[in-house]
């Protein structure tokens, strides 16, 4: 989280946004929260969890966008956490920082199940992600916003395109890598097969299991319009991060996604191509944010540690993420509704 935004924080203001859902204080109880601070708390027997946000990360109107699309894809089927209305009717409660800002407050229900390690990775667990993305991808392409001026932005708004600007300043060669990938990304169409709103950010810490083996989604911060393909990347990027034969690792779990994915949404042949330099252009990212959010000369954070070590010379090589063919997997894909 930006330091701007953490100093901004108050008591005052987080007793504001609970007051505004009804919750009492005692009731909260803070997590883990990377961009934004982040609260569970229960009434009436149901669990919940209370998001503030910052208007200089994100505005209200994107947020509200963020509810709806939200909100659409739950009725629509997909298991996610559904956004819910404050006392007053709002999927978003903005609350003054006093400096010209605000905070923005919105409340989930909390996912039912368990972390996916605790859970168990297994094909059937990776097949299950897969019918989980190929659903919201088919369902994004019939959704219009509620508000037309509550929406989510493109794939190259700057707010998107922000892990760059946390590079070093003497990363220019990092910088040119990572500009070559939007520039390869300007050159791909966006068709309804293949462009739509996306969540962005599917890893392990962005859903839990339920006792159906079902992926209960949350976490759409970085939802935007943008490549499926993208999507799919970002899954394969974090699932394959720390596994000692990445390839072979990446090329299994790309095969049973796909298998899950194709019952709900086609998965284009020409996805598999384009998978490296998503992924690609994700390394980057987290590199820029890692800079961002830590002193990576003094950190201490473990898997903060792990991922920068040899990273700079890894992008700057044009080393693969992962060093495999992924387009071998072309003639196996299965027909969309017909994957067992």
């Amino acid at each position: 989280m930006e330091e701007k935004i953490k100093s901004r924080f108050t008591p005052t203001i987080l007793a504001e946004s609970a007051r505004r859902y009804g919750v009492p204080l005692s009731g909260l109880e803070e997590l883990n929260g990377f961009e934004s601070f982040i609260y569970r708390y229960e009434q009436d027997e149901q669990r919940y969890i209370l998001r503030i946000a910052h208007s200089l990360r994100r505005s209200e109107a994107m947020i509200r966008g963020e509810a709806d699309w939200i909100n659409y894809l739950v009725d629509g089927g997909v298991s996610a956490s559904r956004v819910i209305e404050s006392g007053h009717g709002n999927l978003v409660e903005p609350v003054e920082d006093g400096l010209g800002g605000k905070f923005l407050a919105t409340v989930f229900e909390h996912a039912p199940g368990i972390p996916p390690w605790e859970f168990g990775w297994d094909d059937a667990l990776y097949r299950a992600m897969g019918i989980t993305a190929g659903r919201m991808h088919r369902l994004t392409k019939s959704y219009r916003p509620t508000d037309p001026l509550a929406t989510r932005p493109q794939w190259d708004d700057p707010i998107m395109l922000m892990g760059a600007d946390w590079l070093p300043d003497g990363d220019t060669l990092v910088q040119e890598k990572y500009d070559q990938i939007v520039a390869w990304c300007r050159t791909l169409g966006q068709s309804e097969r293949d462009y739509g709103l996306i969540h962005f950010d599917m890893h392990g810490g962005n859903f839990f299991v339920d006792g159906t083996g079902s992926p209960q989604l949350f976490d759409f911060d970085d939802c935007h319009y943008g490549w499926f393909a993208n999507d799919i990347a970002i899954v394969l990027f974090y699932m394959a991060l720390n596994q000692e034969d990445q390839a072979n690792f990446a090329l299994n779990f790309i095969r049973q996604f796909v298998v899950g994915y194709s019952l709900e949404n086609r998965f284009e042949p020409e996805w598999l191509e384009q998978l490296p330099a998503f992924m690609k252009m994700r390394e980057i990212d987290l590199y820029g944010v890692i800079h961002r959010s830590f002193d990576v000369e003094t950190m201490e954070d473990e898997w903060n540690l792990r991922y920068m070590a040899g990273r700079r010379e890894r992008i700057e090589r044009d080393v693969p993420f992962i060093d495999a063919d992924f387009t071998q997997l072309a003639d196996s894909l299965p027909s969309p509704r017909q994957a067992g």
